[in-house]
């Protein structure tokens, strides 16, 4: 199982959330470079950027940023999402490096946008659902829905996705571990690997989530707090 860390952009730093709430905002690094960088240095195969000010706003606000990320990190895999919403924006990802864009509020919103997306780009288009009591949000989190999540896993089967990244929002940045039984029916509902998302905060989290099966699993605060190490849980998902 990958162990994917995560940097998360607002304002052009390295930061981590609460719950997704712009106004629970920790600065973790001055650099977004230099922390991809540091995590690539473990040793992960994965890196997990996301633009929260684009996830925000609707579209890409560190592009900048973002491609230099790719080029420094080119020897690794570095999936991309926030506010992917056009063609362009991904295709612009895609040739400057990114192994995987992650497609969240369009996949909702625009299932004939994301069917053309995965067809351009076989395997290398990833769908983030995140939600809060089993039902699907958007827009940076802010735009409830009354989709659930595993009904929507369910309705992708056939294209030619690359994995679904699910994120419980009530989980995410609070270092509570993740929430497994809706971790385990998503599994069990999506006919793609699955990489868990939202408070993986230790060692035995790591080893619940490969236990279950998941392709993956991204962890954000708890490597930046430093409760957890880095090679070590490498480690723990490669067991």
């Amino acid at each position: 199982m990958l162990v994917i860390p995560a940097v998360d952009i607002k304002e052009g730093k390295a930061v981590r959330l609460k719950q997704g709430k712009a106004d629970q905002k920790t600065v973790y690094d001055d650099s977004p470079v230099n922390a991809a960088e540091r995590w690539g240095q473990t040793g992960a195969q994965r890196i997990h950027i996301v633009d929260l000010d684009g996830a925000f706003d609707g579209a890409p606000k560190n592009r900048e940023i973002v491609l230099a990320i790719l080029k420094a990190l080119a020897r690794h895999e570095v999936e991309i999402g926030g506010g992917l919403r056009t063609e362009a924006i991904v295709t612009d990802y895609i040739n400057g490096g990114a192994a995987r864009c992650v497609i969240g509020t369009k996949a909702l919103e625009d299932r004939g946008f994301l069917k053309g997306l995965a067809e351009k780009f076989p395997g290398k288009i990833n769908v983030g659902i995140d939600a809060k009591d089993g039902l699907v949000v958007t827009k940076g989190w802010v735009q409830s829905s009354n989709v659930k999540a595993v009904d929507l896993v369910r309705e992708l089967s056939g294209l030619p996705l690359g994995e679904i990244i699910y994120t419980d929002i009530d989980r995410d940045g609070m270092l509570e571990g993740p929430n497994f039984t809706q971790l385990e029916e998503m599994k069990k509902a999506s006919p793609f690997p699955l990489i868990a998302s939202g408070g993986v905060t230790t060692i035995d989290n790591i080893k619940r989530c490969r236990e279950l099966g998941c392709f993956g699993a991204i962890v954000g605060k708890a490597f930046y707090d430093g409760r957890m190490d880095v090679k070590e849980a490498l480690a723990a998902g490669e067991a």
